[in-house]
């Protein structure tokens, strides 16, 4: 799909506060069957700025899911969910304008930042 294809495409988003050896952010994006997913280093809100990593994708089920995760991973608790509306989705960005009960606003997810896993940006403003 190119950028032009993904353009007002979208689907539903979650947030969720994930307890396990400390505590980081599951941003979780409903795309092709699947939930696109990076660990935020803090929670989103107005012109937040976090450090991102890449996960692989999730299950659907975590849209509404809270509770223990299995294999020991700790537990989750959703922070807000929504629906959210494609700006841009390349390989190295994507900007999506959210619309959930406490995250409104465009997000920003920028990969090149960091070294290893945490190697995205994830940023909350205007970016059209």
């Amino acid at each position: 799909m190119t950028e032009e294809d993904t353009r007002g495409v979208g689907g539903r988003f979650v947030v969720l506060e994930h307890r396990w050896r400390g505590v980081h952010w599951d941003f979780m994006l409903e795309r092709g069957g699947v939930l696109a997913t990076w660990a935020l280093s803090a929670a989103p809100g107005p012109e937040s700025e976090a450090e991102a990593s890449p996960l692989p994708d999730h299950r659907l089920a975590y849209l509404d899911y809270e509770g223990p995760i299995s294999g020991d991973r700790g537990e989750v608790r959703r922070l807000d969910r929504g629906t959210y509306e494609s700006i841009q989705w390349e390989e190295d960005r994507v900007v999506v304008r959210l619309l959930g009960d406490q995250v409104i606003g465009e997000a920003e997810l920028l990969r090149g930042f960091g070294k290893g896993r945490c190697s995205w940006r994830f940023r909350m403003g205007k970016f059209i």
